[in-house]
């Protein structure tokens, strides 16, 4: 069967690197996903000058011209709401009217939360919108959900995340039967604090989830559970320690391996299985944090990201399309309130 043609726009504006990276990773992007057409919103004089150094196949790269930017210092729903001819909401406005099939953004986190929200759009019978990247683990990848959308989430909304992010695991990960957990300072059920009190019993009665329990902090890494679920004040605490600790790691066993000539020859030795098991625990490959939930897909990326990034993140709206996970979510959770209104 042919694959379905799916239609990603990448805001160029806002990222750390600037579109140079994204660029980059759009030509890479769409020669590794032969059914992909990106639109590229943003300054159409520099997007056109940069894409005149690639060879590509120019039907399957189009740029759209966005006049004003949204920077980490403007107030994200005042942004959203003003400056309606920025490249995040000029590509927001291309998956609402249909022309897109996802949005890709390595801009300010709030505008694209407010952006998906308002622009976009909650789908039927969803609560809330959580933002859910994928962290590594010494197993397979887990699914952190929420990490900064909903920093006061309410009991049943939580449930409603352990839903989407079991669904997501099912569809876009492969694991048939995803186990959930929810983050906890102990494993016994009587712990935590009032939010987790009222919630763990909701999650155990749910018959939609594979729910194990609790989970401690330090569990996570070890891959636990596939769903690690929170809201997102605890979520953003978790991937900033994640990111922080590994970049930590990593420099101090570069600065190890290169104290000594002894050392040196050491890590000659090792580079290969080490670069092999590294690359496990490099957000390039992981794509970026989509946001559930909403009547369309919106990744967003890491600020810093480079055309590696951009790359898996296409790969990842491309699988989440195809898969419709998005229309899979939303039917699961309309068949769960109708079953509640009975």
């Amino acid at each position: 069967m042919e694959k379905k043609n799916v239609n990603i726009v990448i805001d160029t504006i806002g990222g750390d690197n600037g579109a140079p990276v994204i660029v980059k990773g759009a030509v890479k992007g769409i020669e590794e996903n032969s059914n992909v057409t990106v639109y590229l919103t943003g300054h159409e004089d520099e997007l056109n000058k940069l894409l005149s150094e690639y060879t590509y196949d120019k039907n399957r790269i189009k740029v759209v011209n966005a006049t004003e930017e949204i920077t980490c210092h403007d107030g994200p729903v005042e942004a959203v709401k003003k400056k309606k001819d920025s490249s995040l909401v000029v590509g927001l406005n291309l998956v609402k009217d249909g022309t897109a099939d996802a949005f890709i953004s390595a801009g300010s986190s709030g505008a694209v939360l407010a952006g998906g929200q308002f622009i976009v759009g909650r789908a039927k019978g969803v609560k809330r919108t959580p933002l859910a990247p994928l962290i590594p683990t010494s197993k397979s990848p887990s699914l952190l959900i929420d990490c900064g959308a909903n920093v006061d989430a309410r009991p049943e909304v939580l449930v409603q995340f352990a839903k989407m992010g079991s669904i997501y695991m099912q569809n876009v990960v492969g694991i048939k039967k995803p186990t959930v957990a929810i983050v906890n300072i102990g494993t016994e059920e009587e712990k935590g604090n009032a939010l987790v009190k009222e919630t763990y019993p909701l999650l155990k009665a749910c018959k939609d989830i594979n729910f194990i329990g609790s989970i401690e902090s330090r569990e996570i890494p070890f891959g636990k559970a596939d769903v690690i679920l929170t809201e997102a004040f605890v979520g953003n605490v978790i991937l900033k320690l994640y990111e922080g600790l590994s970049k930590m790691i990593l420099t101090e066993m570069k600065g190890a391996m290169m104290s000594s000539f002894k050392s040196k020859i050491g890590a000659l030795l090792i580079k290969k299985n080490l670069k092999k098991t590294m690359s496990a625990f490099s957000a390039s490959n992981k794509g970026g944090a989509p946001l559930l939930g909403l009547k369309g897909l919106v990744v967003k990326i890491h600020g810093n990201s480079k055309e590696g990034e951009v790359i898996s993140a296409i790969k990842q709206c491309n699988n989440f399309v195809l898969n419709d996970v998005s229309g899979k979510i939303i039917s699961g959770l309309v068949k769960e309130e109708e079953k509640s209104e009975e």
